[in-house]
């Protein structure tokens, strides 16, 4: 075949497949800020980057572009990993006010106030869209409830989960796992500690200044409570150790799913998140 009819059939293909490509890649950053849900689901067990990661959202619910998202937060949402929980529930208070359930303290009850948050939106036509700050155990049991409360309900097409880590995946319960890649939208994106990877690099050993950036008081104590109580729970305990946390850095990658299904997994790294974001403007 000549060279020139090769490239006439082959240049096609991979324009059409680049742009499937793409589309498909694209096809969770459609949340509809006026109908949707979106729940921040955390583990807190072992590592100590969710006290960041939800500093990080913290930040973005304060910010205008953002500050009318429905949203709800789950404390506690692990899987099958061993050692101890990182308390976290000072922070969360601090952040989310009432808008955030205790499923380390009782995870019936958290899925009892989910569940009714996300009926609520469901029968308003809005989507669920979760981001997995963890296992997708407690998700799996959140969607078998709401498929018993509504067994016409299509899950594949309106409720989503974003998932950044290989990690999170191993420690979640195998079925739970299979169930919610069956069950949902389910969507593995590129590692949050990583830049150039297609998300956000949200983990730095180096220094960040936050002062620098964050002029709003509530937002500085936030971040201050999450750094205080993520440096007095590193590595402690047989806990995991966090290295760039320990050397001073911040770690909120598991930020980079909440990016994802907003449409700003452009943003490069931290120090670039809070030049964009820090502002309530």
């Amino acid at each position: 075949m000549r060279f020139e009819k090769y490239l006439l059939i082959v240049i096609p293909m991979l324009i059409f497949n680049f742009t499937g490509f793409n589309s498909s890649m694209n096809k969770l950053t459609s949340f509809d800020l006026k109908k949707d849900l979106l729940l921040a689901h955390y583990d807190f067990k072992t590592d100590v980057d969710d006290l960041h990661s939800v500093a990080a959202f913290g930040t973005l619910i304060s910010n205008s572009k953002f500050s009318e998202i429905n949203y709800h937060a789950v404390a506690g949402a692990y899987g099958i990993q061993t050692g101890l929980y990182v308390p976290p529930n000072e922070l969360c208070k601090l952040t989310f006010g009432n808008k955030w359930s205790d499923a380390h303290k009782d995870a019936d009850k958290a899925i009892l106030e989910v569940k009714e948050i996300a009926l609520q939106v469901l029968a308003e036509e809005g989507d669920i869209w979760i981001a997995e700050g963890g296992q997708s155990d407690f998700s799996a049991t959140l969607v078998k409830e709401i498929q018993a409360e509504k067994p016409a309900l299509n899950t594949k097409e309106h409720i989503h989960i974003v998932q950044h880590a290989d990690w999170n995946e191993e420690v979640t319960s195998p079925g739970s796992l299979i169930f919610v890649k069956n069950n949902t939208d389910y969507k593995k994106i590129p590692d949050g500690n990583t830049m150039g990877n297609g998300t956000p690099g949200f983990r730095s050993n180096e220094i960040i200044h936050l002062e620098e950036f964050i002029q709003v008081p509530h937002l500085l104590t936030v971040w201050q409570l999450a750094i205080e109580l993520a440096n007095k729970n590193n590595g402690k305990d047989g806990r995991y150790l966090n290295e760039s946390i320990r050397s001073g850095g911040l770690d909120f990658s598991d930020f980079s799913e909440i990016c994802w299904i907003l449409g700003l997994q452009d943003i490069k790294n931290a120090e670039e998140y809070f030049r964009i974001y820090s502002d309530q403007n």
